[in-house]
């Protein structure tokens, strides 16, 4: 008896996006037999107690990927966004990370991973249209 399946449009998209990244975290890890998947923030607060920073990633298998980094524009060049990427490098070696990845746009800050040591391993260019899109990685260890 044939199969049928059915297509839809997903109702609750974080929802979907949460079932997705377990599904297949549940698949790499058991491919790798390493079940070591942990998340990571860093914020940072103004005088007033508001977030005007932050960082957040994964680690995982020995590899480490910066998802978000984020300094506001009122703050910027003050140095945030070093001490958010170092608290991240530092995390990322205390659990035995021996790279780390981002990947930036190129109106984003790709030139400011690069003053840290990250080396661009892919420029995309015309995505999106006029602009480049980066994958930067950094050895730690």
């Amino acid at each position: 008896m044939k199969k049928t399946y059915r297509l839809e449009s997903g109702t609750d998209s974080q929802q979907l996006v949460q079932l997705l990244e377990d599904k297949i975290y549940e698949h790499n890890s058991g491919t790798l037999n390493k079940d070591d998947g942990r998340l990571f923030s860093r914020i940072v607060r103004g005088e007033n107690k508001e977030i005007i920073g932050g960082i957040a990633g994964w680690t995982w298998a020995g590899a480490c990927e910066i998802t978000q980094l984020w300094v506001g524009e009122n703050v910027r060049k003050n140095g945030i966004g070093r001490m958010l990427l170092e608290a991240a490098e530092a995390e990322a070696k205390s659990r035995g990370c021996l790279t780390i990845l981002v990947r930036s746009y190129s109106f984003q800050a790709p030139h400011f991973y690069e003053k840290y040591g990250y080396k661009a391993e892919l420029i995309l260019n015309g995505f999106p249209n006029g602009h480049s899109y980066y994958i930067l990685t950094k050895r730690i260890a």
